[in-house]
């Protein structure tokens, strides 16, 4: 038997439920300003992922890039969830 799509897929099951609380804190703490640090983390894991030959680690290097370039949309939408009271604002946070 082959568990390697079952081991991807629950890595990228996992990938999304650990990416949905940090975009949540991020935006909370430090608002969309950390957005680049996303985007540089983001290309890294997809860089790493193309010159990493295991069947495994490579595709989940790439789901957690792509999940760190999302998280850059994501985390705008956060603040516009925060401006209708859908989530709550930091109220230290100017």
């Amino acid at each position: 038997m082959y568990f390697s799509g079952l081991i991807i897929a629950i890595a990228t099951f996992i990938t999304i439920g650990i990416f949905h609380p940090i975009v949540i804190k991020t935006e909370y703490y430090f608002g969309t300003r950390p957005w680049w640090i996303f985007l540089l983390c983001g290309v890294g894991f997809i860089i790493a992922s193309l010159f990493i030959a295991n069947q495994i680690i490579s595709p989940v290097l790439g789901v957690i890039g792509c999940s760190c370039l999302w998280s850059i949309l994501e985390l705008f939408e956060q603040k516009k969830r925060v401006e209708r009271g859908w989530f709550p604002k930091n109220p230290n946070r100017k």
